[in-house]
């Protein structure tokens, strides 16, 4: 029986991922949960699940959910110490890593620091802290596994590969509600039509980032990090189907390609249960039905966040700090209709080219860039808009 912690047990990832380990009780149980503030969320998987360990964000929806568990023998814990704490619980064999955002940067270097496997649902961390968190997993002996699709597939091509004969590992993109929308019409859409997305059911600020094809970006330099791949041995093909989720190009001529049903439910299952495969319950990819599998290359007037997270990509240090940081707030003010959609890009691409590249080798550095680039960009929202 193998002991889950999942940190954003309330999010897609989460969710998702309880229901996995539901139907494979036999195999998987809960020990630990951390959430944001969706507490009747929290305490309906907590009758579920039984967890031993539990986290709220703030220490007034910590003692609310207490006082909503009556003398059930759970631990409940607050703030981002508390999501450490469960990331730490002694109990954990698995740990999935889902909290959005530079949030989940601590609870995920901390569950690396056990020596769990910690199943990887959060892009930014590996972002801001790539070669910290290697380097940790090297030391306490964690496996790092991948959840996002994109990558749970490359990991899936390359299990019995040498990276030696890896020539190019390509990512896929839905492109999001607007790759097919002309270009001048772009700068209006609302909030509403950018969270539309045609394939996948995601939070709001991935959805976004899918919209300005960001996630993708930052999905560039994490796997630069997950894979020890080059900038140049990296690329993005657009997908609109969203069947393949990633390909290698082998140095022999070969490609190699994952494919599967749109569903998250696949890859969090897979870090589960790996090197092991089991039935998902989820129907099988019938490619007859699908007739056709279209590729299309990225088109940079039409994302320029790609141009900046390549430039991230390659310049490393400090920049994909500032690059994330930048991009979290200014997805933020488009949310709240501060800015329009193609101020995202213009906003982002601002902050970084008045960024002077640093090193950023510790935690610490990493969390006084971001403070400092989310300052800046707090700014220049209150300058220009």
């Amino acid at each position: 029986m193998k002991k889950i912690a999942i940190l954003g047990s309330t999010g897609s990832i989460g969710t998702n991922t309880l229901e996995i380990v539901g139907r494979m009780a036999d195999e998987f149980a809960v020990v630990g949960l951390a959430a944001g503030s969706n507490i009747s969320l929290l305490h309906e998987q907590v009758r579920k699940f039984s967890p031993k360990i539990v986290s709220l964000r703030t220490q007034a929806e910590a003692a609310r959910l207490r006082a909503d568990l009556g003398r059930l023998p759970i631990r409940v814990v607050h703030g981002p110490e508390g999501a450490e704490e469960v990331a730490r619980f002694e109990e954990n064999d698995i740990v999935v890593a889902a909290i959005t955002g530079i949030e989940g940067l601590r609870p995920t270097v901390a569950a690396v620091e056990t020596g769990v496997r910690v199943a990887l649902a959060n892009k930014e961390t590996m972002v801001v802290a790539g070669a910290i968190l290697k380097s940790r997993a090297a030391s306490s002996g964690a496996e790092i596994i991948p959840v996002d699709s994109e990558h749970s597939g490359i990991f899936q091509c390359l299990a019995k590969e040498r990276q030696e004969d890896v020539r190019k590992a390509i990512l896929t993109a839905s492109g999001g509600p607007f790759f097919r929308t002309p270009l001048a019409e772009i700068k209006d859409k609302t909030v509403e039509e950018a969270l539309a997305h045609p394939r996948w059911k995601m939070g709001r600020k991935v959805t976004i980032d899918s919209a300005t094809l960001m996630n993708k970006g930052l999905e560039l330099i994490e796997a630069r990090w997950l894979f020890g791949l080059k900038p140049s041995q990296l690329d993005i093909l657009i997908h609109p189907q969203s069947i393949v989720h990633s390909l290698v190009e082998m140095r022999d001529g070969s490609t190699l390609a994952q494919l599967s049903v749109t569903d998250m439910r696949i890859p969090i299952q897979y870090a589960l249960t790996y090197p092991e495969r089991r039935n998902s319950g989820l129907s099988s990819l019938e490619l007859s039905r699908v007739r056709s599998l279209e590729f299309f290359e990225v088109e940079e007037e039409r994302y320029p966040l790609i141009a900046f997270a390549r430039r991230a990509l390659e310049t490393g240090k400090s920049l994909p700090v500032t690059l994330n940081a930048a991009n979290e707030v200014a997805v933020e003010a488009f949310l709240r209709r501060r800015i329009g959609f193609a101020d995202i890009s213009a906003v982002v691409g601002e902050v970084m080219e008045r960024h002077r590249v640093s090193e950023a080798g510790t935690l610490e550095a990493v969390f006084v860039i971001d403070r400092e680039t989310r300052a800046q960009t707090d700014n220049l929202l209150k300058q220009r808009y």
